[in-house]
């Protein structure tokens, strides 16, 4: 989810003696209101006592699931649905009035201001593949060292220019020929015409009032259009990078979704948003700077796959640019794999093809409702692949990688905001095991007339309570640039209007109306 903050109010993980009161309290209520809340079970084959008599929790053996482990997920998920909890009962739930919370209505989902486009039979439609379209010139950036050096010498020059080239644009950011003083002067030309083509062209910049996020709108070669948005912490810069121009994924509250999938981005103009980014930072555009005398990131430390698009849908460019992000300088830019998060709204198959890579990326599955007859309507592939499964599949993660799952849950006005769903959530998690997963409860940017608008303050703490009650560490995430559109679940690629427009636009020269009004939670 684009502009987000990574860490803003933990909530989780607090054991001292205060929060441990405030929790068996919490636990006790909550048992009287007749929800049972489990509690941390020593003889959990995950969970071993450590010196202070706290429970940890054992690494998991790396590798797949075993039978052992499938015969228990499927017990618990059978257990579970004997209370009512999962698989069809979902519906009653959702159906029974009384399982409100204190009178408060039920939203169903709807597309505001635009049409859903469906299939024959009334369904969403979902677009896995993209439209047959011409790609991308080959780049630098889609291939590997060898494969450059390889493109190199068929142009008739020593491999080792490729190590040069790679150097100018993963460690000097550029592909100005001219900046390319290592290399002989006939040459430059042709070696960067060859291999650096053109790929994003910038046609808007907006910069927060601080400086400290900036929402970049790019031209892809073709026309297409996709945006990012960078943002400085202390000590560290985020960006949130487009892997999709448009998406298929149809959500009704999706503003990237509208027009459905325009095509994948390639490899090279995923990397490239971070490359144009390291630039802009370089040249001291990005402010937000700390004047406490910490340390202040030079580039891009941090990268969230949660701008446009679905990132498991265009997988293997997706892979590749990550591949490409953590390859050591000059073949990549060298950067940490723990550092870059790839979210999806549940693509169960590509999940679980995601945990066999070997690359220890943060996974974040984008839930934002634990029962099957609101996800059906909220998440359009739910149809295909049920929150249990995707639930299932994260675990599955966690298991193959030892890596915390993040679950991200936008809240929205009594639409999926209730207690009784945190409850839910709750018990689904700690049916797998615990310590394997953090929720990321994230408050929706609020649109004045809308029903995709943020929960009340006390609704966002009891949801938060009853989570923490259920022993789930979670984090309320903050949003940043929401001024400029830039914040959670702003990203629509809006502007384009203004063709040739360049340059920094301050919050009073955006066009009309390109707020979220249509919202976008998964992107």
């Amino acid at each position: 989810m684009a502009g987000m903050a990574e860490t803003s109010r933990p909530r989780g993980g607090d054991h001292g003696t205060d929060r441990t009161d405030r929790t068996r309290a919490r636990r006790k209520a909550q048992q009287g209101r007749g929800t049972a809340v489990p509690a941390a079970d020593p003889a959990d084959a995950r969970l071993e006592h450590a010196r202070d008599g706290k429970l940890k929790l054992n690494r998991p053996k790396r590798g797949l699931i075993d039978e052992t482990e499938a015969q228990q997920i499927a017990e618990d998920r059978a257990r579970l649905q004997q209370q009512g909890i999962g698989g069809p009962l979902d519906g009653r739930m959702l159906s029974n009035p009384a399982a409100t919370d204190g009178g408060r209505p039920q939203v169903r989902p709807q597309a505001e201001g635009w049409k859903q486009q469906t299939t024959d039979d009334g369904r969403p439609l979902l677009q896995f593949k993209q439209p047959r379209v011409a790609q991308p010139k080959t780049h630098l950036a889609d291939l590997t060292l060898a494969e450059r050096q390889a493109k190199v010498a068929e142009l008739g020059f020593p491999a080792f220019r490729a190590k040069q080239l790679s150097n100018h644009y993963f460690n000097h950011f550029t592909s100005d020929p001219d900046r390319m003083t290592d290399l002989p002067k006939g040459a430059r030309e042709k070696l960067v015409t060859e291999l650096m083509p053109p790929l994003l062209t910038e046609v808007r910049r907006l910069t927060t009032d601080n400086g400290d996020t900036i929402k970049f709108l790019w031209r892809l070669f073709d026309g297409a259009l996709v945006e990012s948005v960078l943002m400085r912490y202390p000590g560290r810069v985020t960006l949130c990078v487009s892997s999709q121009a448009g998406c298929g994924m149809n959500c009704p509250f999706c503003a990237t979704g509208q027009n459905g999938l325009t095509r994948n981005m390639s490899t090279a103009e995923i990397v490239e948003q971070v490359v144009r980014a390291n630039e802009v930072i370089a040249e001291g555009a990005l402010g937000g700077l700390r004047k406490d005398g910490g340390h202040n990131a030079e580039r891009v430390t941090n990268i969230v796959f949660m701008g446009m698009g679905e990132p498991l849908a265009n997988y293997k460019r997706v892979i590749a640019s990550v591949r490409r992000m953590v390859d050591p300088a000059p073949e990549g830019l060298g950067m940490s794999a723990r550092h870059i998060t790839v979210s999806t709204v549940g693509l169960v198959p590509a999940i679980n093809r995601l945990a066999e890579e070997g690359i220890p990326v943060t996974f974040a599955l984008s839930l934002h409702a634990p029962d099957d007859e609101l996800r059906d309507e909220l998440i359009p592939v739910n149809s295909r692949w049920k929150a249990d499964e995707a639930i299932d599949a994260a675990y599955n993660y966690f298991v193959k990688t030892g890596r915390r799952v993040s679950i991200e849950y936008a809240l929205i006005k009594d639409m999926n905001d209730h207690a009784w769903r945190a409850d839910l959530l709750g018990q689904k998690l700690n049916a797998r095991g615990r310590g394997w997963v953090h929720v990321n409860p994230i408050p929706l940017n609020p649109t004045p007339g809308s029903i995709w608008t943020s929960s009340e303050p006390d609704v966002t703490d009891e949801f938060i309570n009853r989570l923490e009650a259920a022993g789930i560490p979670t984090t309320l995430r903050d949003t940043r640039g929401k001024e400029i559109d830039g914040a959670c679940g702003q990203l629509a690629a809006e502007g384009d209007e203004d063709e040739g427009a360049e340059g920094d636009v301050t919050p009073s020269d955006r066009r009309p109306g390109a707020s979220s009004a249509s919202i976008d939670l998964r992107a």
